[in-house]
């Protein structure tokens, strides 16, 4: 029984490492899905500026914050953040920040339809995910990950050498 049950989880093993080398490209996918709507989103609302703060003054029941600032706050956090998380740079921030826009606009609609509320809950998910997994293998921040260890290893190397 125990040669059965070692089998199995040798075989497992192997199954589950092929589905691991996918989370990193799961994740990118994830990031450049959610950065891009906001992102739209960011450029519509610069493209006519006008009508963005029309909307924020009488669309969107932004709380707490008056109107022209909301607007300036949520275009910018939609150009500035989709980019950072299409690099994986800051990813989690950057995650978190487009959460906040996300909320904001769902809670800021006094009606808003199904589908759209729907596609907002999916890009949360998505979010979510990445503030948990972070940005995986294929981002900046990993990069920036393994040039700090190396940087870190070459100095414990220099303390061990001068002791």
């Amino acid at each position: 029984m125990n040669s059965y049950l070692s089998k199995f989880l040798i075989g497992y093993d192997s199954f589950v490492k092929h589905f691991n080398v996918l989370q990193s490209v799961f994740l990118a996918f994830s990031r450049f899905y959610v950065g891009w709507i906001f992102f739209s989103s960011g450029l519509t609302k610069l493209d006519d500026w006008e009508s963005t703060l029309f909307l924020f003054e009488y669309e969107y029941q932004v709380p707490v914050l008056n109107f022209v600032i909301a607007a300036y706050l949520a275009t910018v956090g939609e150009i500035i953040l989709p980019v950072l998380l299409f690099l994986g740079l800051a990813t989690r921030f950057s995650a978190i920040g487009l959460s906040i826009v996300n909320v904001v606009a769902v809670i800021s609609l006094e009606e808003i339809a199904p589908a759209a509320l729907n596609g907002h809950i999916i890009w949360g998910l998505l979010l979510l995910q990445v503030v948990v997994w972070g940005a995986g293998k294929l981002s900046v921040d990993r990069l920036l990950k393994v040039q700090i260890n190396k940087n870190r290893s070459q100095l414990n190397v220099l303390a061990c050498e001068t002791h």
